[in-house]
């Protein structure tokens, strides 16, 4: 199984924490050129410095917001003036949780810029790329909820949802230049917005932390929360020549929990 990434250039979103960072570790340790991508570049440097750099790899950064498309949209163009991008890994932090009948039109509109219209100008750059490579693959780090809605998290299913079915339709689009898209959506996983998750739950209906987390602990089969790192392996996967031929799908990483096939 061809798992090796050497030559690849690979764009992570989000890289500078929880899964989008455990998927740079990975990348970088199948011998990718990593270009991280997010808003704070102190961190950005923190993690470049970490990256394995043994099989000759070269790894850099840009800073940009997804809070502000437009100037997401200066920047990848003028990188990929003078680069090629065989990898993308659209991946974002999740909306404040609650229900969507509190939730505001605003909400909407930033969350859907933040999400779908940034995955759309990234992608929009870096595809002319990978055709003329003829290797082509972007993966978009989503949520179970695009297979069953969640409870508490309105705006995050109604956003997520819609990303999903963009990138069904760009996978019809692209798989004939070699281009694959596809979905990994990570069930509970040990990062800072869990714990915010959990923090704000305990707090909503005055019990403990603890109660909680036990409580969303037993909706899982396996009776563990995942670490980013098993997210992080499958969409190592899916980049990889080993799936050249997973195309279109959307993949639960959550120890069986969503509740459907």
């Amino acid at each position: 199984m061809n798992l090796s990434l050497i030559g690849k250039n690979a764009i992570i979103c989000g890289s500078t924490q929880g899964i989008g960072l455990a998927i740079a570790r990975e990348l970088a340790s199948a011998g990718a050129n990593c270009i991280l991508l997010a808003r704070n570049e102190a961190a950005l440097n923190n993690v470049l410095s970490e990256l394995d750099v043994t099989q000759g790899q070269q790894h850099e950064y840009l800073v940009a917001d997804f809070s502000n498309p437009e100037a997401l949209k200066s920047i990848i163009t003028t990188y990929m003036q003078n680069h090629t991008v065989h990898i993308l890994v659209n991946n974002s932090g999740g909306p404040a949780a609650g229900p969507i009948i509190d939730a505001t039109e605003e909400a909407f509109l930033n969350t859907f810029n933040q999400h779908l219209i940034c995955n759309h100008i990234l992608t929009k750059a870096v595809v002319p790329s990978m055709k003329k490579a003829g290797y082509g693959r972007i993966v978009n780090i989503i949520s179970t909820s695009v297979k069953i809605p969640l409870k508490n998290l309105g705006v995050s299913n109604t956003i997520r949802g819609a990303v999903g079915s963009w990138a069904k339709t760009m996978a019809n689009e692209l798989g004939a230049f070699n281009i694959t898209v596809n979905n990994v959506l990570p069930g509970a996983t040990r990062t800072g917005r869990l714990s915010t998750l959990i923090a704000n739950t305990a707090q909503k209906n005055q019990t403990s932390v603890e109660s909680v987390e036990q409580h969303m602990l037993e909706e899982v089969p396996m009776k563990r929360f995942a670490e980013p790192s098993e997210i992080a392996a499958v969409a190592v996967f899916l980049v990889s020549p080993a799936a050249s031929y997973v195309n279109g799908v959307s993949i639960p990483v959550d120890g069986g929990r969503t509740g459907s096939i």
